[in-house]
């Protein structure tokens, strides 16, 4: 039976890990994992209650999320919002093996700041683990120097411009990891495009079965899961290549299905609704007018 264990605490995390230095500050703090002396045993699943940004190096190691393994021998970033779920596959059997750094904060840190309101901006806090940011030399070595900023700042003693710098060189980090994504966004352009057409092929057939009524409306999670994506993921990505989510994507198909049925057929509108899976025909009357301008009726009776 593997173990779980659950941070609660920037103190229960330097207990697990046993990094040698402690920064000394309760809600962050930087850990090099090559100095480690604490180690996490085969299939210990972790949660915790604060944001992890970590790039690792493993020799011989392995996590897993999810179902899936992933090799970090190459080094790749890792971004984990607050109770997500990580499970360690292999033992770290010496520091040597295992290299890099990792930047962990409370979500106290940034409460009441403009990065607080922002963090629902960086979807990739919620991306899985395969879907990691997989650095150049050159965003490398940005993203560590930010890191040696907040180390330094750690290092003072705290005053009130503290909290404002280390923060603010957060945000800078954060928003180099947005600029990063981008660039492995159209570097995979190729396979984002054939993702698209797949999610493009399962919406057309998705909608052209008789049985959306019984089945409900597809969801983001539905189509994320056939493409073996995260939705958030899934919806970056579709973004960057069609500008439009997987939810405006869902709703095009909708809509368009909606438009046949309303000039081929004489269902009412409520029939139509239920057809496409709505409990409640004011929900499809208001999506339509929203996305077409026009309502149901008044779409029918001008075409």
């Amino acid at each position: 039976m593997s173990e779980f264990v659950y941070l609660q605490t920037i103190a229960d995390l330097l207990k697990l890990f046993q990094p040698g230095e402690n920064l000394h500050h309760p809600l962050i703090t930087i850990i090099d994992f090559s100095k480690v002396k604490g180690h996490v045993g085969d299939g210990t699943k972790i949660s915790a209650d604060f944001y992890c940004i970590m790039f690792k190096t493993y020799a011989n190691n392995y996590v897993k999320y999810g179902r899936k393994n992933i090799d970090f021998q190459d080094g790749s970033l890792i971004c984990m919002a607050p109770n997500q779920v990580i499970e360690m596959d292999s033992e770290i059997e010496t520091a040597d093996s295992m290299s890099g750094w990792g930047l962990f904060f409370h979500p106290d840190l940034i409460r009441g700041t403009s990065l607080g309101d922002k963090m629902k901006e960086y979807n990739f806090f919620s991306y899985e683990i395969s879907e990691a940011l997989h650095l150049s030399e050159k965003e490398k070595q940005i993203l560590y120097d930010c890191v040696l900023k907040i180390e330094a700042e750690l290092r003072e003693n705290i005053d009130i411009y503290s909290q404002h710098i280390i923060v603010s060189t957060l945000e800078l980090l954060l928003s180099y990891c947005i600029r990063f994504y981008g660039r492995q966004f159209i570097t995979r352009k190729s396979s984002n495009n054939a993702v698209v057409a797949q999610i493009e092929t399962m919406l057309n057939e998705y909608f052209k079965k008789n049985d959306i009524h019984e089945r409900g409306l597809p969801t983001v999670k539905y189509l994320a899961e056939q493409v073996h994506l995260s939705p958030s993921y899934l919806s970056d990505l579709l973004k960057k290549e069609t500008g439009k989510n997987t939810q405006d994507h869902i709703h095009f198909y909708l809509i368009e299905e909606a438009k046949n049925i309303l000039l081929s057929t004489n269902k009412s509108v409520s029939e139509i609704a239920y057809s496409l899976g709505f409990e409640y025909p004011q929900y499809f009357n208001k999506l339509f007018k929203q996305k077409t301008g026009k309502t149901p009726v008044k779409f029918r009776t001008m075409n």
